[in-house]
């Protein structure tokens, strides 16, 4: 695509910025959207502008065309990404912590299918033919969203900017935000820059890769595992717990030049990463139910910038000193979460003991 279009690889970098932007303006602008409006128009609106995004990215020849095309991708996904969790939250109450797991599967499918799916089927299709393929599928999305029944919804105040500030002052919104900003940067560094590291340090290409795909399997699997882990133990215990493990295989990862340990650093990343962001997601749907899609947009746009900084500072760090030193920053990330999220289970058991106090008490 990048030769069709005539760019270079900084152009390329910059289409995935305008792609991210778009995002950010979605997940904060569907937020308060989803609470006044409801779910139902929201996703179909988004199905049908990655739809469009699709047909435009087919017929795309120049690097406006396609940036265009890629801030329309963006607001379509961000606002499939916000109204999907917040859907599933509103419509499994208590069960949310492992429907949103389960949910987060699809993600991590996708991550390994598609790109695997795009090249098996290099060289039978042209490229404008594989994004109307994809602008189909969206466009069935659509008219499936256009067809189901919805859950109303939950505000009756009509759509403002203004709330997503007001949740904002929400008790532990923030700090929940700051881990998914942790979380999300440290997703988008072992997933951007895991390959290049394992290749930088002797090993070919095809392992570097299959080092990588490691954590993605990792990663799905750890979502499955989290669902039923949430039937016995609570959120901001999972969250801590895989935290702490996550710092682990960061060490891992870091320290060593053995093959055996780079997969079993980055396996452990995966498995450990995989239920942070749906878990913190069902914190707070727990919490702030009646504005689940204000939070949850707040939550993604805050996540977002972690996954637009980290691997940009990774990069900054690896070409003044080294790659390997570049990877050190999801290591400090994952300190960082592990502090976050203790805050939170201490918050949350403090919590829990003063409701049973109450109760005895009455």
């Amino acid at each position: 695509m990048r030769v069709r279009l005539q760019i270079d690889l900084s152009e390329q970098g910059n289409l995935f910025l305008l792609l991210y932007f778009g995002i950010f303006i979605s997940s904060l602008a569907v937020g308060p959207l989803i609470d006044s409006a409801g779910n139902k128009a929201n996703l179909f609106v988004s199905s049908v502008l990655v739809s469009a995004a699709m047909i435009w990215f087919a017929f795309a020849h120049s690097f406006a065309s396609a940036g265009m095309a890629a801030v329309m991708l963006g607001l379509g996904g961000g606002g499939l990404n916000t109204c999907t969790n917040a859907l599933v939250s509103d419509v499994y109450g208590d069960e949310r912590g492992p429907m949103l797991n389960l949910l987060g599967i699809f993600f991590s499918i996708g991550a390994i299918c598609v790109p695997l799916l795009a090249a098996g089927i290099e060289g039978h299709f042209t490229i404008p033919q594989l994004f109307l393929f994809c602008a189909v599928l969206a466009a069935i999305c659509a008219f499936g969203y256009a067809q189901l029944s919805f859950p109303a919804a939950r505000a009756k105040q009509a759509f403002s900017l203004r709330a997503v500030v007001g949740v904002a002052k929400y008790e532990s919104v923030l700090l929940l935000a700051f881990i998914l900003f942790l979380e999300a940067g440290n997703e988008a560094c072992i997933g951007g820059w895991t390959s290049t590291f394992v290749n930088t340090i002797g090993y070919s290409a095809r392992t570097a890769t299959l080092v990588l795909a490691s954590y993605w399997a990792a990663l799905m699997v750890s979502r499955i595992v989290a669902a039923r882990l949430l039937q016995r133990i609570g959120k901001t215990q999972l969250v801590l717990i895989v935290a702490l493990i996550s710092l682990s295989g960061c060490a891992a990862l870091v320290a060593t030049r053995s093959l055996i340990l780079l997969f079993a650093g980055t396996a452990l990343i995966g498995l450990s990463y995989g239920p942070i962001f749906p878990t913190t997601l069902a914190i707070a749907g727990d919490r702030y139910s009646e504005r689940a899609g204000t939070v949850f947009g707040l939550l993604f746009s805050i996540a977002l910038m972690g996954g637009m900084l980290f691997p940009w500072t990774v990069g900054q760090v690896s070409q003044r000193l080294s790659v390997r030193a570049g990877m050190i920053v999801p290591f400090v990330g994952a300190i960082g979460i592990i502090v976050l999220s203790a805050i939170v289970f201490a918050r949350n058991r403090s919590r829990e003991t003063i409701s049973k106090i109450g109760a005895a008490r009455f």
